[in-house]
């Protein structure tokens, strides 16, 4: 069974599993919940609100508490004294809508970075190979990462809660459910670190730490000549399209944490 190679993970996370365990093909197939170190018990107050909730009423009940908690519309009252405002707006939802105009973006690591840090699951690739974290490319990543989360308010703190409502979300909808298929439309799959070759059109692949998929085959047929088709995990989705109603718009879009998946390889 394939494993999570050494160089595509860190020896600590903030997890409750390991990136060897989280990340790797038996995690795939037989998945278990992913709890992010003290976040339940730090804001027990958001998710005994949200158990109370209505469904239709749970978006706007996170988006206050997050709106509050990080004085999202009040940076002043974090200690904020800068004229660039613009840093200090730099919230999770901008940082989403970053990530799905351009996921090499400045926002793309930044996000990245916490999956780095909270998951211990190193990125692959950030406009080019990361294979080398020794390398100038890696260099460059960091570079942007820090760039990001600069002058910004607890922003990985605020993605904590994102990952946690989703997960929340996804439980509450799906009480039976452990893996839903999705799709990605890619034009080479030797972009990707190929692990193994199966039979029938089947690959053992590494994704990056971070990537986007759609729940439509058809919508996936739009960015590239190939598609993978992955049985994905319900915990390793970060965010998707209709978890918070106007951050992201059409595309069925899923952002995934990433590690070692058994995927179909099929043209269009």
């Amino acid at each position: 069974m394939a494993s999570l190679p050494r160089e595509a993970r860190l020896p600590i996370n903030r997890c409750n599993l390991p990136a060897v365990v989280l990340g790797g093909l038996t995690y795939q197939q037989h998945p278990s919940p992913l709890l992010l170190d003290g976040v339940a018990e730090l804001h027990s107050d958001l998710f005994r609100r949200l158990l109370q909730a209505p469904v239709e009423q749970a978006p706007e009940v996170f988006r206050d508490y997050l709106t509050v908690h990080f004085r999202l519309e009040r940076p002043e009252e974090m200690g904020f004294t800068g004229r660039k405002k613009s840093r200090a707006k730099a919230n999770y939802i901008r940082m989403i809508r970053g990530w799905s105009f351009d996921s090499d973006s400045r926002e793309g690591a930044v996000l990245k970075g916490w999956v780095e840090s909270r998951f211990g699951l190193m990125p692959r690739y950030h406009s080019e190979s990361l294979r080398d974290p020794s390398g100038d490319a890696y260099r460059r990543y960091l570079e942007m990462r820090a760039q990001g989360l600069y002058g910004t308010n607890a922003l990985e703190a605020q993605f904590d809660l994102v990952y946690t409502y989703c997960q929340h979300a996804l439980a509450k909808a799906h009480p039976n459910a452990r893996h839903v298929t999705l799709y990605r439309g890619v034009n080479r799959l030797a972009d990707h670190d190929v692990l193994e070759k199966l039979d029938n059109g089947r690959y053992v692949i590494l994704l990056n730490n971070l990537s986007s998929f759609t729940c439509s085959r058809e919508r996936a047929c739009e960015f590239g000549d190939y598609i993978l088709e992955v049985t994905v995990p319900l915990t390793k989705i970060f965010f998707y399209c209709g978890l918070l109603p106007g951050v992201l718009q059409g595309e069925d879009e899923f952002l995934v944490i990433g590690g070692v998946v058994d995927v179909a390889l099929s043209t269009i």
